[in-house]
């Protein structure tokens, strides 16, 4: 499941999170500007820790969720 590539940061994220983010279709870092916070948080398998990975992430790439 994990794929440690340099272009692919999704690796750094718990099994259950990368779960959560294939299974909606997210394959990419870019993908989730297009999802509200809120939105990311509901998937199952993501937390708390996922989401301050990922916006950690986000930022390094000067990308973040949708407001609205």
């Amino acid at each position: 499941m994990k794929d440690n590539s340099i272009d692919n940061p999704l690796h750094k994220l718990s099994n259950p999170a990368q779960r959560a983010l294939a299974n909606a279709g997210i394959t990419d870092i870019n993908q989730l500007a297009a999802w509200r916070e809120a939105d990311f948080m509901k998937l199952h398998g993501t937390g708390k820790k996922g989401l301050q990975i990922l916006k950690a992430l986000m930022a390094e790439r000067n990308i973040a969720f949708r407001q609205m």
